[in-house]
């Protein structure tokens, strides 16, 4: 799939909104909580225009039977996708328009993408670089897997440095 970068968009809040409402209807009192993530959840952050969404559940066990609900209203069902613990699913086709990420409440790997969200969204810095280096790599990529692949030993560094500054946080906030 050709790699199409936006610049942001103010509108993606309003996207994630309108789905967000979309999914409370269909998985109701499962849902606990749902946020919005990844770049376009970034103010001044280019980004693939694809709403990152994480709907945290009571019970991911339960989370299979929606599957022909979510298919009824075009998202492909991927299952855990690489992830233990998740389900994912994908609007749009080749011209995606959503991603919904479904964690029961208690799965590690909630936090790590909320922490990125954060420093990235208090560390204008961080998104110029991140910006960069996106913009190099989709002309230099016509594949998401590869322009993917290529942005990791980055995005690594990244959240590590988002975890510090995390724990850095959680460390002032308990000596005021």
């Amino acid at each position: 799939m050709k790699i199409r970068l936006s610049a942001y968009n103010e509108k993606w809040v309003q996207m994630f909104n309108d789905e967000a409402l979309l999914l409370r209807g269909i998985f109701g009192e499962e849902i606990i909580k749902v946020e919005h993530f990844g770049s376009t959840a970034v103010p001044g952050m280019k980004a693939k225009p694809v709403i990152d969404m994480m709907c945290l559940v009571k019970d991911i066990m339960n989370i299979d039977t929606f599957n022909e609900q979510m298919l009824s209203l075009k998202y492909d069902v991927a299952g855990e996708w690489g992830i233990e613990g998740r389900r994912l699913f994908r609007k749009g086709g080749d011209n995606r328009t959503h991603h919904i990420h479904v964690y029961q409440h208690d799965n590690s790997q909630i936090q790590r993408h909320l922490i990125l969200r954060d420093y990235l969204r208090a560390h204008p810095d961080e998104v110029a670089r991140y910006t960069y280096l996106k913009e190099e790599l989709a002309q230099r990529y016509d594949d998401t897997a590869l322009y993917s692949k290529a942005k990791k030993t980055f995005v690594k560094e990244l959240e590590q440095r988002a975890v510090n500054w995390f724990e850095n946080q959680v460390i002032i906030n308990r000596c005021e």
